[in-house]
Formats: structure tokens, sequence, C-alpha cells
């Protein structure tokens, strides 16, 4: 990995790096109101918004969810008891099975989206020019 060239910039990108990670990880982590919000764990949760766009085979949940496929079928049949979840033939692979969510827990998904989508009020008190260019550096570091 290639490093700034000063000593400055170095520790200014840490000081910022440090600061980035006690926003999202310490002041405004919503793992718990949203766990608390749906009744169930936060895996749960980003198991429910990564089906959420279509069905997946329990081989792209797991990587997706950077989670072992034991522990993936753990999540999915708790799900499934949930009424959230439903396995369905998949329509090329007649050996496969694909996960996709109920009405059910597609509103589960997309009220878990909106709590975690919800910017901080500390943010939204910033000045305008301030959001923007942190939405300039964000878009950036996405790239």
């Amino acid at each position: 990995m290639e490093r700034p060239g000063d000593d400055a910039t170095l520790e200014t990108a840490t000081r910022v790096w440090q600061g980035l990670n006690t926003l999202v990880a310490d002041r405004h982590n919503r793992r718990k109101e949203v766990a608390d919000a749906l009744g169930m764990s936060f895996s749960r949760i980003r198991a429910l918004r990564r089906i959420a766009p279509g069905p997946l085979t329990l081989r792209e949940l797991a990587q997706r969810m950077s989670a072992d496929p034991p522990y993936t079928t753990v999540i999915v049949d708790d799900l499934v008891k949930r009424g959230l979840a439903e396995r369905v033939a998949h329509p090329v692979d007649r050996r496969s099975k694909l996960v996709r969510l109920t009405a059910e827990g597609k509103a589960a998904a997309d009220r878990a989206i909106a709590i975690l989508t919800v910017p901080p009020d500390d943010l939204l008190a910033l000045p305008r020019e301030d959001i923007e260019a942190l939405d300039r550096v964000v878009s950036k570091l996405l790239g």
C-alpha cells in the first residue's frame, strides 16, 4: 500500500481515519437500534439487506456477508422460520436453491435500511458547503 510522502499528511490522514471510525462505529452506530426495532441480531439484518435486491444462493449470500456457509445456513434457517425468507428452486441449477425474501422480509429489510441510512443530527447540522465537501471526499474514496 502506498503511503503519503510526508509525516504531516500521514498524521492528518490517521487523525481523519480515527475520527471517521469514532463517528461511525461509536457515536452513530445504529446496529443496536435496528436490531431492537426488528427483534433480531444484526447478522440476520445484514442477510435481509443482502437478499433484498433479489434472490441469492446460500453460497452467494455467504460471500456477500463474508461469512462461512454453515453460519449462513443457520441465519437463513432462522429467517425462514420467522417468515421473512423462503428457499425456492433455482431456475437453471436444479441442485441449488435460492433464498428470497417474503413480503414481510422485504418490509423488514426496507425498515432496516431506513433506520441505517438516516444521517445523524451532527451531520445535518453542518453547513451545506461542508456536507457537499464531505460528499465529494467520500465519493472519491469510494471511487
